[in-house]
């Protein structure tokens, strides 16, 4: 299984990174509509993104338009195999982790954990319908959103993709952690609970 994993995510990133930038850019907009529309989009508290490399769809848009009693939070890589979130505005300081990903330098008591956000949306390569998604390899969001397994509650996890990136099905690992929904720039799709 893991080769087919592999196949698909070589195939996917390389669409991904096919795409023009313009329509990268133009996809932000109907992204944040999409994801501000979400039946359980907060109204507050703490939302975790991403910062978009690699051809990923981008969340400035969503992240410009959120309500104001929402703080957008970055992830932040931890010494145990998990994300943290930093909470972070445009302009804020930020330092290349080790995969050359951004993240907000703040001190270590700043950093939330996932546990502490309502939302979170997660980059992804390929997506099913299904609500399962095929990430990077490296298991991070996985191992940080692992108590989910346990529980339904929050934070809710959102994939973000582009349409393209939809796949008929993922297959799945016994660690992979399902999502609660994915938005691309022109559908989303609600799993069942």
């Amino acid at each position: 299984m893991t080769s087919e994993r592999d196949a698909l995510r070589r195939e996917m990133r390389a669409r991904r990174r096919a795409l023009p930038a313009p329509a990268r850019i133009a996809a932000a907009e109907p992204l944040a509509e999409r994801l501000l529309a979400l039946p359980f989009a907060p109204r507050s508290g703490f939302v975790g993104g991403y910062w978009a490399m690699d051809g990923e769809i981008a969340l400035h848009a969503w992240q410009l338009r959120l309500p104001g009693g929402v703080r957008y939070c970055l992830p932040v890589l931890h010494g145990d195999r998990t994300l943290r979130f930093a909470p972070w505005t445009p302009g804020a300081p930020l330092a290349n982790n080790r995969y050359g990903i951004p993240e907000p330098q703040v001190p270590a008591d700043a950093l939330l954990p996932p546990s502490a956000l309502g939302l979170a949306i997660v980059p992804l390569v390929a997506f099913d319908a299904r609500g399962h998604r095929l990430g990077m390899g490296g298991g991070w969001y996985d191992r940080s959103f692992a108590f989910r397994a346990a529980q339904a509650g929050p934070p809710r996890l959102v994939g973000a993709a582009f349409s393209m990136q939809q796949a008929d099905a993922i297959p799945s690992e016994p660690w992979d952690i399902p999502l609660d929904a994915v938005c691309t720039e022109s559908d989303t799709f609600l799993v069942p609970a």
